[in-house]
């Protein structure tokens, strides 16, 4: 095999990859530093070409779809744990957040149950969703958090419910 197609075959699965290490080196970053910054964005960034590449390359495959939802899920949960504790959300949007975590826990055990895997639909809403989220901590210096995270969380909440219906709907 020529080595621009060895390249090609894992092109994607390398790009997932380094979103994968960027996030765990997230969580040794100074929130809102320039590291932070840079790696956040090389995240975001590797998490929206790692799919087309993959289509380009004709190499998309049931395992790169399942490590680009472990990369995602990972991304997300970095993200989490270093902007929760610094970010001031009103109460109520700790109850938003809390019930976007049950539709989405109640989404992975419905598919679990049913369909005997872990499920992770890539909606049309689910990537808006994914964007806004994205885009959430790079507004924080213009955009006050009670303006923008209850339109985040109402469509969080709406494409978790979209999710779980498309996903269980047929069955």
């Amino acid at each position: 095999m020529a080595r621009g197609n060895i390249l090609g075959k894992y092109a994607a699965n390398v790009i997932t990859g380094i979103r994968i290490l960027c996030s765990i080196g997230l969580l040794f970053c100074t929130v809102f530093s320039v590291l932070f910054y840079i790696l956040y964005l090389i995240c975001g960034i590797t998490d929206m070409i790692d799919g087309t590449v993959a289509r380009k390359t004709k190499s998309a495959s049931s395992f790169g779809a399942k490590l680009d939802s472990a990369a995602d899920l990972i991304f997300v949960t970095a993200a989490f744990v270093k902007l929760l504790p610094v970010i001031s959300f009103p109460k109520w949007i700790w109850y938003g957040i809390l019930i976007i975590a049950v539709l989405k826990t109640g989404n992975i055990v419905l598919s679990v149950i049913r369909r005997k895997k872990v499920l992770f639909e890539h909606t049309i809403l689910n990537k808006i969703t994914g964007f806004l989220l994205f885009l959430f901590p790079l507004t924080l210096s213009f955009l006050e958090v009670k303006y923008s995270a209850p339109v985040v969380c109402i469509l969080a909440a709406v494409s978790a419910i979209q999710e779980g219906y498309s996903a269980h709907a047929a069955l």
